[in-house]
């Protein structure tokens, strides 16, 4: 392509250099390929007679261009509409300039919506441009001086007696007369290259004054009030956005403020890919208060530069390695000190882990967060901080496996925690209460969904959609919603109004729901995208039963577990008489058993083939069941059914010797010489779930493992047909409910990227990664010991009935528990990445992290700028080479 000459020069003009010279602009640079496709030598010729900053009307820029004034005006106006230069109008004439690249000619010419779709070069110019001349900045700018400057977040810093009014965005606003508001340049660049981070752009940077009559004039924004701008101020910081301002009109002044991500902004990449944080910080810096900090992890993920992560704050018996911190004030900073993949490596904990309950939870909920809330009484508060993660913690406090108990810290003074207690205290409470917590709604998307299957994990992914605002569909086989909650696990542990009232606030949200509905028979996934779906999450769930595949089991009076519970649920399930044999150790057979004993059976025995420590089922369902009669015998497993007259009489039981190999892998050996046979009338088997498509991924590029479950990515549930999406036992194989609704959530996010142009299923997304802290390093000396408390129940008496017995905590049982709690976890920052937003107090409900003043410098003007450069930069290679001195000292001594 035939290089433009004059495009080329002024390209240099902006840049302060010349074709040809020493370090000039070439056709390869970024600020050349930007204005390449937008802008022809005749424009640029008369950008080349414009100034910077230095307004001229189209009479003073046609008589230095020889052209007439007509066609300068032509011009003029074709530079403005592409981003080139500013126009005003001063006393009734219009006036022209150009500004610095950034903050300024490049995000104007990303601004034009219809040039940056048709030529995308735009938007990678621009994003190639901060990294390309980003490490030359490096070190070079003291703190508050940069070319972008954060502004806290005014409510962090309500309290500072220190504060400066340059350092508060309502000054900016209230000093302003013209308004508009525009998409987020950032955002809209990383858009268009399909990068973005799930934040979306649209009407999120405000222009003042001068730009904002520009941008209307030009049609990048629309006007508005300086009541809608301190609107979209305040629904930024709701949806965890930080601001920031150009930071070269002089201290107190600026024509635009920005409303950024870390995952995206351009301007916050120098801080956290080249981790030149002076080039954007405010004077502000994070502080938290360890005794008050519950790591509930809510500042981690909205910190925009990860530097709050969470840690430990129990004494230890060795003290943690400290992290060595090198910053570029006084290191030489090459590529081994940057971070390249900051968009897809995000840290949530320190290497020396946090707290157990959080890190061993599926879905990572904050526990120790709702602990703190329900001690004080808040217990609304607490509600909310659990479904953050769980829509359903009345559901999961009574069917939940408590890997957060078997992990808590408590253990090793007494006993751990009743977590799970505590979470049904609180889910009870709104229960019981008039008043529903409804999640408020982030957005109005709009966008049809499609979820097949009302389980677990479908129901998650609705919710979630659902508070972004998008119209949700959820399609379910059976006549009744729930999936295994509803139809999989007996009334005695989870009683159907409970599922049936966490499901209400679904609907509460505007979720529709289609009962009775198999996709793939009734209706196909083509036609549903026919019909205007964009997207589809397929959580069918492993609701059908496995067999064993030995001699007699299909005879009559054999049945799969998971049928015999549906049909018990659904109050069409045959009643039984006399000894009833049940096959299997987890908790489904556990399940299996005790609905044994509630339809007429007179005695039920369970085999499976581990022993009593290697049962899948948890020892407290065990213990229950065993409460109610049930016998349980370990260590034997099915050899044949017994029949006569093709029906069940009995079943033959040989000796398990081992489950498992050195691998860990499943692979059973028997002593076929120790068998054992038992008379039995009915036999359930409880051994495994299996997985029913039916039709539902015909026709599709969906694949299926020789397992049956959906092959499709770990991290974003995205299978090989684009627009579907899948998750709970129907890709993991069956699990508990608590890892379903992770997997919703999850699957939920990548949905929403998926059918917003432009998203990145992956960039800037947390990726859940928790480790604990190291237990045996914990200094437990001076703890007193605690009594667990326990909900009394007598299951002797339930095992007529299928209520759930079983009894909630009072009010201060569970302030009691409450107390138990060590608080392993705190927040810790890394003061020098923290950039000062403010954005971690807003979200902290402990008032357990502030805003605190460390700097104290004002923003500087361009032409005041170069001089507090040179002298940084000199500063700089002084403090480097006494840092090389004494290192050279050290290694000598």
């Amino acid at each position: 392509m035939e290089t433009k000459k004059k495009v080329l020069e002024f390209a240099n003009k902006v840049s302060n250099k010349k074709v040809g010279a020493r370090g000039a602009i070439t056709v390869d640079d970024a600020r050349y390929r930007i204005l390449e496709p937008v802008v022809t030598d005749e424009m640029a010729e008369v950008a080349l007679v414009m100034e910077f900053r230095k307004p001229q009307n189209a009479e003073q820029l046609a008589a230095k261009c020889n052209k007439s004034l007509e066609r300068t005006k032509e011009l003029c106006w074709e530079l403005a509409m592409a981003g080139v230069c500013f126009i005003n109008e001063r006393d009734g004439v219009d006036v022209y300039w150009y500004d610095t690249w950034v903050p300024g000619i490049m995000e104007m010419m990303v601004n034009n919506k219809e040039n940056v779709v048709k030529y995308p070069q735009i938007a990678e110019a621009f994003e190639a441009y901060g990294r390309e001349n980003g490490p030359r900045s490096i070190g070079s700018f003291p703190a508050g001086t940069g070319l972008m400057r954060v502004i806290p977040i005014e409510m962090a810093i309500d309290g500072e007696t220190r504060k400066a009014s340059y350092e508060e965005i309502s000054k900016y606003l209230n000093d302003s007369h013209i308004f508009s508001v525009s998409d987020c340049s950032c955002r809209t660049s990383r858009k268009i290259m399909g990068e973005g981070c799930g934040h979306l752009a649209e009407d999120m940077c405000i222009q003042l004054d001068h730009a904002a009559e520009y941008y209307i004039r030009t049609g990048r924004g629309r006007e508005i009030t300086k009541e809608e701008a301190f609107e979209i101020i305040r629904k930024a910081e709701e949806n965890g956005l930080m601001h920031q301002i150009p930071n070269l009109d002089g201290a107190g002044k600026t024509h635009a403020i920005c409303n950024c991500c870390g995952c995206s902004c351009l301007a916050l990449r120098t801080a956290e890919m080249f981790k030149n944080v002076d080039m954007s910080r405010s004077n502000y810096q994070a502080q938290v208060d360890a005794e008050k900090c519950v790591a509930c992890g809510e500042c981690v993920e909205h910190c925009p530069t990860n530097a709050a992560q969470l840690g430990q704050k129990l004494c230890t018996i060795n003290p943690l390695p400290k992290k060595k911190v090198e910053t570029p004030r006084d290191t030489e900073w090459g590529p081994d000190k940057w971070n390249a993949d900051y968009r897809i490596n995000r840290k949530n904990v320190v290497d020396t882990g946090t707290s157990p309950c959080k890190s061993e939870c599926p879905a990572h909920i904050a526990i120790q967060g709702y602990i703190k809330l329900a001690s004080q009484g808040r217990y609304k508060e607490a509600l909310e901080l659990i479904k953050h993660e769980n829509p359903f913690p009345a559901v999961c406090g009574r069917i939940c496996p408590r890997k957060c108990e078997s992990a808590c810290t408590r253990a090793d003074i007494d006993d751990a925690i009743a977590i799970d207690e505590i979470k049904k205290f609180i889910a009870d409470q709104e229960l019981k209460s008039e008043n529903r917590f409804i999640p408020k709604q982030r957005h109005e998307y709009g966008k049809k969904i499609a979820i097949v299957g009302g389980g677990p994990a479908g129901l998650s992914c609705a919710f979630y959609l659902a508070i972004d605002g998008y119209k949700v569909t959820v399609f379910e086989k059976q006549e009744v919603l729930g999936g295994m909650l509803t139809l999989g696990i007996p009334s005695f542990r989870l009683e159907k109004d409970v599922v049936n009232a966490e499901i209400e606030i679904l609907r509460e949200l505007g979720v529709t729901f289609q009962t009775g509905v198999e996709v793939g028979k009734d209706i196909t996934i083509k036609e549903l995208r026919e019909q205007g779906y964009k997207a589809f999450y397929l959580a069918i769930g492993a609701q059908g039963g496995r067999q064993l595949g030995i001699e007699g089991e299909d005879a009559s009076g054999v049945i799969t577990g998971v049928d015999f519970v549906r049909n018990v649920n659904l109050g069409k399930a045959e009643p039984l008489h006399g000894k009833v044999v049940v096959i299997g150790g987890g908790n489904v057979a556990i399940d299996v058993a005790r609905n044994a004993t509630r339809v007429g059976a007179e005695a039920v025995n369970l085999y499976c083939l581990e022993n009593r420590m290697e049962m899948p089922a948890l020892e407290e369902e065990c213990l229950e069941a065993e409460e109610e009669g049930i016998v349980l015998n370990t260590s034997m497993g099915p050899k044949r059914i017994l029949t006569e007259n093709g029906k069940v009489v009995g079943v033959e039981f040989m000796k398990c010797k081992s489950v498992f190999d050195d691998n860990h892998r499943f692979n059973p050996v028997f002593d076929e010489k120790e068998t054992l046979i038992v008379d039995a009338d009915y036999v359930l088997i409880s051994v495994g779930q299996s997985i029913e498509w039916g039709e539902l991924v015909a026709d599709s590029k969906v694949m299926l493992n020789q397992n049956k479950t959906i092959q499709a990515d770990p991290f974003t549930y995205q299978t090989a047909e684009p627009d579907i999406f899948a998750g709970g036992d129907s890709f993991t194989g069956p699990r508990f409910a608590i890892d379903a609704i992770a997997a919703g959530k999850q699957a939920a996010i990548s949905i929403h990227r998926f059918v917003q142009p432009g998203q990145n299923l992956i960039y800037g997304r947390d990726r859940r990664a928790y480790q604990s802290l190291d237990k045996s390093n914990i200094d437990f000396e001076g703890y007193d010991r605690m009594p667990r408390q326990k909900a009394e129940h007598d299951h002797s008496k339930g095992k007529d009935v299928f209520a759930d017995i079983r009894v909630t905590f009072t009010e201060e049982q569970m302030k009691k528990e409450s107390q138990r709690c060590l608080g392993c976890g705190a927040t810790v920052i890394d003061e020098f990445m923290c950039v000062g937003c403010g954005q971690c107090t807003t979200k902290c409900k402990f008032d357990a992290i502030k805003l605190v003043r460390v700097y104290d410098k004002a923003g500087v003007g361009y032409e005041d700028l170069k001089p507090v450069v040179v002298k940084t930069v000199i500063k700089r290679k002084a403090k480097i080479a006494v840092k090389k001195v004494k290192n050279a000292f050290s290694k000598a001594e």
